[in-house]
């Protein structure tokens, strides 16, 4: 079985869909043509009953009947037109009477003599009691036959007849005719099975390949994805189709599409952070170069430039150190994300805004910074929502004048930053969002173009949204929505 079971896995998917349809056909016509043939087989015994049972209503005189027991001739006299008292029968049936040890009375125009049992010699043993039985027995050379056994009467019909105590009339009719059609359509029946079952088969396998051919199209595009590593195929799916291969067509089309766009963004943060990482380690380079030639040379570097190079080196390294972080924050997928779901709470959001806060204040000192903060709790990872708010501090501090004013409020979950720098211009807010891109008026300054992004992805997983837009009298406002968490964490003693 097991064998069977591991042979029938190893087939392909449409021969094995073609085997459970022929082997589905196969259990439903068996189930008919047996049905069929007991249906058919009882029928054929209840119209031989009803002509046993017509037979058995023949009036039986008493004097036959006297006459029959008092020769109890043991085998036909085969004298052809001779009238045994059951009317018109065919002459194929078979008559005769059996008491109740088994003694058997042969009418005269039996067709031979029936196979005596126990039932038979019941009946004669307790004629006032029992019924008409019906069984199939033998005759006397062991051809089959059909057998009514019912008390013995004489004298009138049965209805009001006479009954003979301590004998049991017994009338059969030939099953041979009727055995013979029932092998005759049992070998039909047998026929029609087979030519279904094939038929069945043929067309199981038929309609495999039909159903099947979107799989082998699914099939050959992922081979060929394995092969070529070419994300760009797609599986053609008509508009209006929704089954499940249609279904699994898209689903297949979407994750090679969204895959495509991964590489994509992969490849391209690739060529940015390297093109970003160039900047710093070439000035860092240069540097530690020219401060190793002056070791090497023995020619001392003037006290004030040996100064101004080690504060290069120190600043390159902090900008390469915040470069890299930003780089680690944006590799983390979305799917990280939800797998530590655990880092995910209800923060006091006016507490975050007031740590970020302190900290552009000392990015800042020459700036005020004011706040109007109105209660609000949110669910985020802390860390992340800090570092997004001091981003955008950080830019409104960056791009401030001196001396100037940086604007924040928090009212029902929407955070708002505004300065008063030289703002961003129009054709560039549509990019602020963007990977390591960088205004071209904002090239001179410090930063690696990530903090943005960073905003945007935290903000996103957060459930909220974030916009920056030109302010009215200059300057930039930014805009952070973040929906607020069902219930406020429980206050400490």
């Amino acid at each position: 079985m097991r064998k069977l079971v591991r042979r029938y896995s190893s087939l392909p998917l449409r021969a094995r869909l073609s085997l459970l349809v022929a082997a589905a056909v196969a259990f439903a016509v068996a189930a008919v043509s047996v049905s069929c043939w007991f249906v058919v087989q009882q029928k054929l015994y209840d119209e031989i009953g009803d002509d046993l049972q017509g037979a058995a209503k023949q009036p039986l005189p008493t004097s036959k009947i006297s006459n029959l027991l008092r020769n109890c001739p043991q085998t036909p006299s085969g004298q052809s037109g001779s009238d045994n008292g059951f009317g018109p029968q065919a002459r194929s049936m078979y008559y005769q009477v059996v008491d109740a040890e088994g003694a058997v009375c042969v009418f005269v125009d039996s067709a031979g003599s029936v196979e005596v049992t126990g039932d038979d010699k019941r009946i004669a043993g307790d004629s006032e009691h029992e019924t008409a039985v019906f069984r199939n027995g033998t005759d006397s050379d062991g051809n089959p036959v059909r057998v009514l056994t019912m008390p013995l009467t004489a004298g009138q019909p049965l209805n009001g007849a006479v009954p003979v105590e301590g004998y049991a009339l017994v009338i059969a009719a030939p099953l041979t005719g009727t055995q013979d059609t029932l092998n005759d359509l049992a070998l039909l029946l047998l026929l029609v099975s087979g030519i279904g079952v094939v038929g069945a088969g043929a067309t199981g396998l038929v309609v495999a390949r039909a159903a099947l051919r979107p799989v082998d199209k699914l099939t050959e595009a992922a081979e060929h994805i394995a092969r070529t590593e070419d994300l760009t195929i797609r599986i053609p799916v008509e508009d209006e189709a929704e089954d499940e291969i249609a279904r699994l067509s898209r689903s297949f089309n979407s994750m090679t599409s969204a895959l495509a766009n991964s590489r994509e963004l992969q490849q391209q943060l690739i060529a940015d952070a390297g093109h970003e990482l160039r900047t710093p380690l070439t000035s860092l380079r240069t540097n530690i170069e020219l401060l190793a030639r002056s070791e090497e040379t023995g020619r001392a570097i003037p006290a004030e430039d040996r100064k101004a190079l080690l504060a290069s080196v120190k600043a390159q390294m902090t900008e390469l150190a915040s470069l890299i972080g930003d780089l680690q924050e944006l590799s983390r997928s979305d799917s990280d994300t939800d797998r530590h779901g655990d880092r995910v709470q209800v923060v006091d959001f006016v507490d975050t805004v007031e740590s970020a806060l302190r900290r552009a204040r000392l990015r800042g000192p020459e700036l005020t910074i004011t706040a109007d903060l109105a209660p609000w709790y949110v669910r985020s990872e802390p860390a992340a929502l800090e570092r997004a708010i001091v981003n955008i501090l950080d830019n409104a501090v960056k791009f401030s004048p001196e001396g100037g004013t940086v604007e924040v409020s928090l009212t029902e979950g929407v955070l708002t930053v505004r300065d008063h720098g030289p703002g961003i211009p129009a054709e560039d807010l549509p990019y602020v969002f963007d990977r390591f891109w960088r205004s071209p008026s904002a090239r001179a300054l410090p930063g690696s173009g990530l903090g943005l992004s960073i905003v945007a992805r935290t903000v996103r997983q957060s459930g909220g949204e974030v916009a920056l837009a030109r302010a009215e009298g200059g300057g930039t406002v930014a805009t952070v929505r973040l929906p607020g968490a069902p219930t406020a964490p429980p206050e400490l003693p």
